[in-house]
């Protein structure tokens, strides 16, 4: 009978001491700051991120870096530490069956039309919604119309911003489409696409945490895209959001959520009126 031997394992050796509690305190701390629950899978991903904060910063280990972030709550390096543990996946028009229920939907409201992007990254999704608006809205009522992007994540704000792309993010999108809301770079451009001005010009940006105590929002949104934020968030901070939610859509207005968001179970201020679309039922 002929054996084999098993496999010698290895290990990749680390610049940096990762501990148990190292790992336990960055999950208490990202969750405090921005609500997002990381589970035990996510120990390698936190590692190989905040490593590269702490060759940066010349640090260590992991515990004299956190214990800055703990010692001031205004240190500007929580905006790096925010940063390096989000997670920013996007593309134009995905969930691509939202945007005709977004074009019905504002084509029956009268203006002024606002949507909220709360998870803006870097820039797809709320370009996206603005092209939609362009599509659907008479030229008198899209001068009317905006789009409030925010991100938690300031670096993808910052590329959202420019409204650039390398031609592969819109590969997918129709040529009409395409030529009508991009312009395609020459020379040193090339291979890269602009969002054509008057549609980028619709979009906002900001930086928002939505675990901030309070968000500097005056106005009302006729929808929201809400899309593939709350997996990250435990069940009590999504209900807390969504609450949050309700005073700041206009009567019947719509959230839409991510594939695999559910929340008939977590609010009873909205109610599912499509695939991962809530209408909010407003309160007495």
């Amino acid at each position: 009978m002929t054996t084999t031997a098993a496999a010698p394992a290895f290990q990749v050796e680390r610049q940096f001491d990762f501990r148990d509690t190292d790992f336990s305190r960055v999950r208490r701390m990202i969750h405090e700051r921005a609500g997002i629950s990381l589970g035990e899978h996510k120990r390698e991903m936190v590692y190989s991120r905040l490593a590269r904060r702490l060759r940066v910063l010349g640090r260590a280990d992991f515990a004299s870096y956190l214990d800055q972030l703990e010692r001031e709550a205004g240190d500007p390096e929580w905006e790096d530490f925010v940063n390096a543990l989000t997670t920013n996946l996007t593309a134009f028009f995905r969930e691509s069956h939202h945007f005709p229920i977004l074009s019905k939907f504002v084509a029956s409201r009268p203006d002024p039309v606002s949507v909220w992007c709360c998870a803006a990254s870097t820039g797809e999704e709320p370009y996206s919604i603005a092209i939609t608006l362009a599509e659907t809205l008479s030229s008198r009522s899209l001068a009317n119309a905006s789009v409030f992007a925010t991100d938690i994540d300031t670096n993808v704000l910052q590329k959202a911003r420019s409204a650039v792309y390398p031609y592969e993010r819109v590969a997918k999108i129709e040529e009409a489409r395409l030529r009508r809301f991009f312009l395609k770079g020459k020379g040193p451009a090339a291979g890269q696409v602009r969002v054509r001005p008057e549609v980028a010009g619709l979009v906002r940006f900001d930086m928002l945490n939505l675990l901030a105590p309070a968000w500097p929002i005056q106005e009302k949104f006729d929808a929201i895209f809400c899309r593939n934020v709350m997996i990250y968030f435990d069940k009590p901070t999504q209900a807390r959001i969504l609450e949050r939610f309700v005073p700041l859509l206009k009567p019947g207005g719509l959230l839409f959520a991510g594939h695999s968001e559910n929340f008939t179970y977590i609010s009873r201020d909205f109610r599912l009126r499509g695939q991962t679309v809530y209408e909010c039922l407003g309160r007495p």
